[in-house]
């Protein structure tokens, strides 16, 4: 298969062009091959018929009975729209779910109470309850997963641009809810955000440092109005990048061993042709970085140092997912440690882990950066095992292929003669699924979002220049 990347991801001139085209422009796009026309339409169905109807609050996961996920919702707030242009639903059933969803935020209840609120300062707690939309048990004030729910809103805002009344009040909406945050509480008198509060215990020692997908929450923290972060927040998170290079030369890139972190904020934020500081000596985009760590993920599972089975050129993809258990087995001589739900990714890079497991959003999430690779992996994962990973909604969320253990689990299903294949699907690897198809057909996501402020203010406050940036917005 050859694929021409440059006419898709290599100059700022595409991208400055893009930026000057009506908003829903350009929307017939790439011809991807089979089955990724089914592949999408499944996967957008996970956001659609998953959804609470009630209140637009998706679930974590499914089969398995589940809390709300806020992250998730931000994903279903961009899927609504891109079903819309794919001709799925209509312009008016994207438009009443997402009006339900953001006057139901809008009313939740926010204090620094333990129980009975859905967040505080702006923010919100993680994981909800599916009905009340309250925090479910213990989980945390999260500055990531409100970060996601609030570029989903931010998404749909810029989308829904017509004059009736309906999509008056989602941009309203949308702008005063992600106004709400109070970016300069989570600083804490420090130039750098924390991963969380607790009420009663207070913040997560842990901030956005070194390299991953906190990027976006300092974008979105610094193109704020109200509470925007101080001076110098990007500069003390791009300070943290030291260490986290790896490879020389044409592979050289900002390492993060699970993918996830490479693609969640480009999913909404368009990097190619801009640069901060950090990437204007380095000689290349962000984007373009995401691009050599997915190489990078597939390099590191072509060579297979540990092994495991399955692994090949176009059967590969570590990141955040499920797993079969958390157990010490024997492995032909060894003793593996195997995981649960847990982030993966390539050894000799930060965070790594590799327990065999494999996930289908690895290499789907990344197709906007190296389709040539990402394709092929999509069509080979869809025949794996004669089609065991594809269901009702796509793909299941993950597959370990070296776990033959004869043993009964609740996370999906052992065979000896082909492992472990997940039961469930993830709202979050089903969202960066969708939206990364999106983003290599027609640039569906990106093309609505760099006619935000929020993200414009944010990037030029962090020292952005160059491609679209230099364009002013339609």
């Amino acid at each position: 298969m050859t694929i021409d990347r440059r006419r898709f991801l290599g100059s700022a001139a595409v991208a400055a062009a893009g930026a000057a085209l009506p908003l829903h422009a350009a929307r017939a796009g790439r011809v991807l091959p089979a089955p990724f026309d089914d592949i999408e339409r499944r996967t957008f169905n996970y956001f659609w018929e998953r959804t609470n109807k009630a209140n637009g609050l998706v679930p974590d996961r499914w089969p398995t009975p589940s809390f709300a996920s806020i992250a998730a919702v931000g994903f279903g707030l961009t899927a609504w729209p891109l079903g819309v242009e794919r001709g799925w639903i209509t312009r008016k059933q994207a438009r009443d779910l997402t009006l339900t969803t953001l006057r139901f935020f809008a009313g939740l209840p926010s204090g620094d109470a333990e129980t009975g609120m859905a967040g505080h300062k702006g923010f919100f707690y993680h994981f909800l309850d599916m009905e009340t939309g309250l925090r479910f048990r213990d989980t945390e004030l999260s500055s990531v997963d409100s970060t996601l729910l609030f570029l989903g809103m931010l998404y749909a805002g810029a989308w829904f641009d017509g004059a009736d009344p309906v999509e008056t009040e989602i941009r309203r909406l949308a702008t005063d809810i992600v106004e709400r945050a109070d970016w300069v509480w989570f600083q804490r008198g420090q130039p750098q955000i924390s991963m969380g509060w607790h009420p009663g215990t207070g913040f997560i020692a842990r901030n956005w440092d070194g390299y991953n997908e906190g990027m976006m929450v300092y974008i979105l923290g610094l193109g704020a109005t109200k509470h925007p972060l101080a001076d110098g927040a990007w500069g003390a998170w791009t300070h943290s990048y030291s260490g986290f290079w790896r490879g020389s030369g044409s592979t050289r890139h900002l390492a993060f061993a699970p993918l996830f972190g490479h693609q969640y904020s480009q999913m909404w934020i368009d990097f190619r042709g801009i640069r901060d500081e950090p990437m204007r000596a380095a000689g290349f985009d962000y984007c373009e970085n995401s691009r050599r760590a997915t190489y990078a993920n597939r390099a590191w599972c072509i060579a297979n140092p540990m092994k495991w089975d399955s692994y090949s050129k176009d059967i590969w993809g570590l990141t955040a997912c499920d797993g079969p258990t958390n157990a010490e087995l024997p492995f032909r001589g060894e003793t593996r440690t195997f995981f649960g739900y847990s982030a993966r990714g390539p050894v000799d890079q930060p965070d790594g882990r590799d327990d065999g497991t494999l996930a289908p959003t690895a290499a789907l999430g990344s197709l906007a950066f190296a389709p040539e690779i990402c394709i092929p992996a999509g069509q080979a994962m869809h025949r794996f095992q004669n089609g065991r990973l594809y269901g009702r909604y796509g793909f299941l969320d993950a597959f370990n292929p070296s776990f033959r253990y004869d043993t009964k689990l609740d996370t999906g299903t052992v065979t000896k003669d082909g492992g472990w294949v997940a039961k469930d699907y993830l709202g979050i690897d089903q969202g960066a699924i969708l939206g990364a198809i999106a983003n290599y057909r027609n640039e569906g996501v990106w093309r609505v979002m760099r006619r935000s402020p929020t993200i414009r203010r944010g990037l030029t406050r962090a020292g952005f220049t160059g491609g679209w940036l230099s364009v002013p917005a339609g």
